[in-house]
């Protein structure tokens, strides 16, 4: 895979963009409002970057990056993205996206939501845990003592395998934490959601890497207090 594609481009899409050029991939960034809108952010990422439409975006991805709030999902589009590994890195907020009676009874999460939405493509919820400013500053290379893990969830295991490979590529482990369903583990309210990678819980501006283990630890929590 050389081509990343973006469907969303803020501050996760707009860091993970970066981090993807660094790692020696291509970009492709969309938004709702339109590629022009994205001028500054290519011209700042450099000529492995550019700017296109939400389909264009969708057909030019090797891999794509799904970074919309949860309520514009439906705007994705399923089409060119049958086949495709999916990274959706979003979560549901009822105060943005307003109240949705599946997600707030805990019969499905949002991940199996936009997996429904693209009955072709191959899912993986990863991305959603981390505050943006972190995941810009805790990559490392692989081996480092230092090196965080992000969790993901997918149902299958090609698309996670595929998932890991750009985690490793940009500067993280991955810890699986099994098929789509279980990305509710990590999903806001839970142990491992953001905190983790935060040197002091009330203050989200510094970073501290969360390896492997704290990431496993962290999702056994969760485990232990369903």
């Amino acid at each position: 895979m050389t081509t990343v594609g973006f469907i969303g481009s803020g501050y996760i899409g707009g860091t993970l963009a970066r981090l993807a050029v660094a790692a020696g991939y291509d970009v492709v960034l969309s938004n709702s409002r339109g590629p022009e809108t994205l001028r500054e952010l290519v011209q700042e990422i450099g000529p492995r970057a550019r700017a296109v439409t939400s389909l264009e975006a969708a057909q030019a991805g090797d891999l794509v990056v799904v970074s919309v709030p949860l309520k514009a999902y439906r705007a994705v589009p399923p089409e060119p993205l049958a086949g495709k590994v999916v990274l959706d890195t979003n979560n549901y907020y009822p105060q943005r996206d307003g109240q949705i009676a599946e997600l707030d009874s805990d019969a499905t999460t949002s991940s199996e939501l936009l997996q429904r939405h693209l009955p072709q493509a191959r899912v993986v919820k990863v991305f959603n845990n981390i505050n943006f400013r972190h995941l810009g500053t805790l990559p490392r290379p692989a081996g480092a003592a230092d090196r965080s893990a992000l969790p993901i969830a997918g149902d299958d295991a090609d698309a996670k395998a595929a998932t890991r490979t750009f985690l490793d590529r940009i500067g993280y482990d991955a810890v699986d934490a099994g098929p789509l369903a279980e990305g509710r583990r990590y999903q806001p309210g839970t142990e491992p959601y953001g905190i983790i990678y935060s040197a002091d819980p009330t203050d989200w501006e510094h970073e501290a890497p969360a390896g492997v283990e704290k990431v496993r630890e962290a999702l056994a929590a969760f485990d232990s207090a369903a």
